[in-house]
């Protein structure tokens, strides 16, 4: 079989950052909260549903797409990857710049499709990230700041090390899917969970109320969080020279 092309790999990280878009913030726009109009019962799936759908989109993403691309779908991950030399810089502009399209277009389709019911308002509305006043929970700068570069490292420190050659072969994509839904349960509260800078930028405008001018914070933070989760993990637990870089692995997902 034939490595995949540069074209092939750009638009396997467009879908797949496009399908957690459209899975994990459609979720939280269309059926975190569902008011039953008969007696007013809560039937949406709230914040464990929304965390939930986050893990779903990348964990099936990864299986679908990893061999393909190495499964990124986020800017952070890929810088992480470049850092712990598991990815090679000279690709990171190219899979960062589709990142960024396939969300945005994830973010436009769920704007299309909630504009479909009648008194919808995108401001405000559309799952954006925030902090103080646009934070679910109130929760400050600061607590932001933090939440996002712990959350993020974490988040990378488990890719790398699930697709470590020395790691269990087959169970990648489960271990990364989890490890988002379980990032969603702690950060949904305090920010609405980013960990992705293209799942922010996908989103932001427009929603409005703010989250165009807190955009900031949610690349800083990530890509601090990459920054450190790729000099740490080779540094501590010694990855060796021969490990696979994340997009030349026949299946990050299946083989590790």
């Amino acid at each position: 079989m034939s490595a995949p092309t540069t074209v092939q790999k750009l638009a396997a990280e467009a879908l797949g950052t496009f399908w957690l878009v459209l899975g994990g913030c459609g979720s939280a726009v269309f059926a975190a909260k569902v008011i039953a109009d008969d007696d007013g019962t809560q039937l949406g799936i709230g914040f464990l549903g929304v965390s939930i759908a986050f893990g779903l989109t990348v964990l099936t993403g990864v299986y679908a797409l990893g061999h393909i691309s190495g499964g990124h779908f986020n800017p952070a991950v890929t810088v992480g990857a470049a850092l712990a030399r598991r990815f090679q810089w000279k690709d990171v502009p190219g899979y960062v710049v589709v990142q960024v399209i396939g969300g945005l277009i994830g973010g436009a389709i769920i704007l299309l499709i909630a504009n479909g019911k009648e008194g919808f308002e995108a401001e405000g509305s559309m799952a954006a990230n925030g902090f103080g006043d646009h934070s679910p929970g109130g929760y400050t700068l600061w607590a932001a700041l933090v939440a996002e570069i712990v959350l993020t490292a974490i988040f990378v420190i488990v890719i790398l090390g699930a697709t470590d050659t020395r790691a269990p072969q087959g169970i990648a994509g489960i271990a990364i899917g989890l490890a988002l839904t379980l990032i969603h349960l702690i950060s949904i509260p305090i920010t609405n969970t980013s960990v992705n800078p293209a799942r922010s930028t996908a989103v932001a405008f427009f929603n409005g109320n703010g989250a165009p001018g807190q955009l900031w914070l949610f690349w800083v933070a990530p890509l601090v969080g990459a920054l450190l989760a790729g000099i740490l993990y080779p540094l501590v637990f010694d990855k060796g020279a021969n490990e696979p870089e994340l997009d030349q692995i026949p299946n990050p997902a299946v083989s590790a």
